[in-house]
């Protein structure tokens, strides 16, 4: 008798099943693709009010910082219940808010929405290749996760000292690495799922989205950098 004959004979399992697996990734694109509604409709209300603009830099950082860890840990917590998607969905409206200062920025070039076309565009591109990799490579990723963890904890204490900095260069050194980190933080997620190591889909749609933000946020700067236009 194997140990998959063993298992289904006591009634226990190592592993989720296929059924389940599928569920959780298929809810996690669902709730994907409805956060990406309070983002928008944040970036809106941050550009009408010029809320953010309003701020500078340094409170900006500690305001995105607080209310970013506060609104994971809730979600952390809550994770096991509908509020955790009412709570995900709240935080995806702040970092719609957060994200608004750059979008405005764009929009004033003469290309700017152009520009953010293109960004959102290539973010798709992005995870539609990270998903479709995810689904086809067999090993198993869990071990990069560590090393893409200590690398955005390098992106995010570089961001903070530039901010101080203001170097361009470095500013754009970390948008290419931000670009290469979160996509592949895209594709260790997702494979997560299909494998059965994640098996919540709130703490994986989050996972996903902030790294989805990231790319975005990045490929809009480079964009803004280098293909901007002055009205």
């Amino acid at each position: 008798m194997n140990n998959q004959s063993l298992q289904t004979a006591y009634g226990f399992s190592t592993a989720p099943s296929v059924e389940t697996r599928n569920r959780t990734l298929r809810n996690t694109y669902w709730l994907l693709a409805l956060s990406m509604v309070p983002t928008v409709l944040g970036a809106w209300i941050g550009v009408a009010t010029g809320l953010m603009s309003a701020m500078s830099g340094g409170i900006g950082a500690i305001v995105f910082l607080a209310g970013a860890f506060g609104f994971m840990f809730a979600i952390e917590k809550t994770k096991h219940s509908s509020t955790g998607v009412a709570i995900l969905l709240a935080f995806t409206f702040f970092m719609g808010l957060m994200l608004s200062r750059m979008v405005g920025m764009v929009l004033g070039l003469s290309n700017g929405a152009g520009l953010i076309m293109t960004a959102f565009a290539g973010t798709g591109l992005i995870f539609l290749g990270m998903a479709t990799l995810s689904s086809v490579i067999k090993r198993d990723l869990s071990a990069m996760g560590k090393w893409l963890f200590i690398g955005a904890i390098m992106l995010l204490v570089a961001g903070i000292a530039n901010i101080f900095l203001q170097s361009s260069a470095l500013m754009i050194t970390l948008a290419v690495l931000a670009i290469g980190i979160f996509s592949a933080f895209i594709l260790h997620d997702l494979k997560r799922v299909q494998d059965g190591l994640e098996t919540n889909y709130i703490s994986a749609t989050l996972g996903v989205y902030l790294s989805l933000y990231n790319v975005f946020q990045s490929l809009l700067m480079l964009l803004g950098i280098f293909g901007g236009r002055d009205e």
